[in-house]
């Protein structure tokens, strides 16, 4: 690790390099082009060598201020980082203080912990993996915002919640290891923990897991950032089996790490270890982790594989560089393809939307756009039908939902809303940052990516904010979650949780 904030070592040696040549070679060029008779050429690149001189001095200011005065480097979702004191990091020992706290007070009555409210958010993006839950919510918010119930310091990383009866599951980075951790919904208590030794760390992104554990009959799914997979008993954490499954297909660890969560279907769960030679994408056994079937021989992105069904078929979705293909559910056999090549060949990183039952949208940044495909039946097999493409949704971070007939998601850090059914824009409006959204009651809850909370009502014809406050504190990528009337959010640093629905 470089000792400039974390700036890799390579970069760092190149860009001192530069800035000490362009130190000495600068101050001789406006020299130069000082002397003697000077014209209208002279002046003009003796402009930019002065330009480009203050540039460098206050490249050095930077730098100094990084490596002495405590300024830091912070990738904030854009194209160009920020410069801060005040980057979001998780304060281990705020958490490890609380938790001896917690220790020393009484547990709760068995009969009463188990009863008290009955969460249903099973993984990421919640049952349907599409951002969306029909319960009625509170929408007339006091100005200073929801009811927080209480909020509580975390571990890093960037995974969301899985939810069941009164107990929330999420992945943390706690120093050297990586940790499965179960809160009590209604006081934010950590009711156990499962850890093992990883880091994962990467510089535009930080350290620490990214996916989202998965719960179905009493058992927690939880894959670490290098690969770690755990089956969990829900009520204690004790482990019930496990593997990892980047040594087991013998693969090296993508880029961002290991992004996509577990997706479990009936008995089976579906992985991405990015191994190739058949094993891109693996169907495990939820009872004993026993491989069912595998398939695919490329790059994976990072988006959790979905479920699909068409024409009576179950198949999987999964978002490859540069195909986006369509596998039974039953034996892995690919149904259908097409084509979804990323602009920088960057992964796919946002979650496929479902428009109807058999149409899909995908979607990209870095200039890609969106693209909406129809799965058809073709004689024993399926096709894609392409619908539209356009640049009028290129999501980074945060995917879309879809709301009567029209799709809402943060089009790089702005807010558009388009017609699903043609891809024609209505309307782009509404800097947010690269934060995230959900459908809730029927209107849009988007978070900022500083930590802000937004209720606003789908509007095709305008963006309607109708509430906000500040909800986290700090750069806020990962997915809220929704369960038992609850809110929860979090980042690398706390986690919050607000009444959301009417008690």
């Amino acid at each position: 690790m470089s000792p400039i904030a974390g700036i890799p070592q390579h970069f760092e040696i190149a860009l001192i390099r530069g800035l000490l040549i362009a130190i000495v070679v600068l101050p001789v060029l406006v020299w130069a082009l000082r002397r003697g008779q000077r014209n209208r050429i002279k002046k003009f690149f003796g402009g930019c060598a002065w330009f480009f001189l203050g540039a460098v001095v206050f490249a050095w200011v930077i730098l100094f201020l990084i490596r002495f005065g405590g300024l830091e480097i912070e990738w904030r979702g854009g194209y160009v980082p920020v410069v801060t004191w005040n980057k979001t990091k998780t304060d281990f020992a705020a958490v490890e203080s609380n938790r001896l706290a917690q220790e020393k007070l009484a547990q709760p009555p068995a009969a009463v912990e188990t009863n008290r409210i009955h969460a249903n958010w099973p993984g990421f993006r919640g049952s349907q993996m599409d951002g969306a839950d029909d319960h009625a919510i509170i929408t007339n918010w006091p100005a200073a915002g929801l009811k927080l119930l209480w909020k509580t310091p975390c571990g890093g990383g960037y995974s969301s919640f899985a939810m069941a009866g009164n107990r929330a599951f999420t992945l943390e980075q706690r120093r050297d290891y990586e940790v499965v951790a179960a809160y009590d919904l209604e006081t934010g208590r950590e009711l156990w923990t499962n850890g093992w030794q990883a880091k994962f760390s990467e510089y535009h992104s930080d350290e620490g897991p990214r996916t989202t554990p998965a719960y179905s009959d009493g058992n927690v799914y939880a894959l670490g950032a290098t690969g770690e997979f755990r089956c969990l008993n829900a009520t204690n954490g004790a482990v019930v089996w496990g593997t990892n499954i980047m040594t087991e297909m013998h693969s090296a660890v993508p880029d961002y790490g290991l992004a996509a969560s577990p997706l479990v279907v009936d008995d089976k769960i579906i992985l991405q270890p990015d191994a190739y030679h058949g094993n891109s994408v693996i169907c495990v056994d939820k009872h004993n982790g026993k491989i069912l079937w595998h398939n695919l021989d490329m790059p994976m992105g990072y988006a959790t594989p979905m479920l699909m069904t068409n024409d009576g078929e179950r198949q999987v979705v999964v978002c490859g560089r540069p195909m986006i293909v369509g596998l039974r559910l039953d034996d892995g056999v690919e149904r259908w393809d097409f084509a979804w090549p990323i602009i920088n060949h960057e992964r796919p990183i946002t979650q496929p939307l479902l428009l109807n039952s058999n149409t899909l949208l995908v979607s990209a940044a870095y200039m890609t756009g969106c693209l909406a495909e129809q799965i058809e039946r073709s004689g024993d097999g399926f096709k894609a039908a392409l619908v539209y493409k356009n640049k009028n949704l290129k999501t980074k971070f945060a995917s879309a939902v879809v709301y009567q007939g029209y799709i809402y998601g943060l089009d790089e850090d702005i807010l558009v809303c388009l017609d699903a059914a043609t891809g024609e824009r209505k309307w782009k409006d509404g800097r947010y940052g690269y934060g995230q959204l959900l459908m809730a009651g029927g209107y849009l809850i988007v978070q900022g990516a500083e930590g802000d909370l937004i209720l606003i009502k789908p509007n095709p014809d305008a963006l309607t904010e109708l509430a906000r406050f500040h909800a986290l504190n700090g750069k806020s990528w990962n997915a809220p979650a929704i369960g038992g009337g609850r809110l929860l959010l979090r980042n690398g640093a706390e986690i919050a949780c607000y009444q959301l629905s009417p008690p």
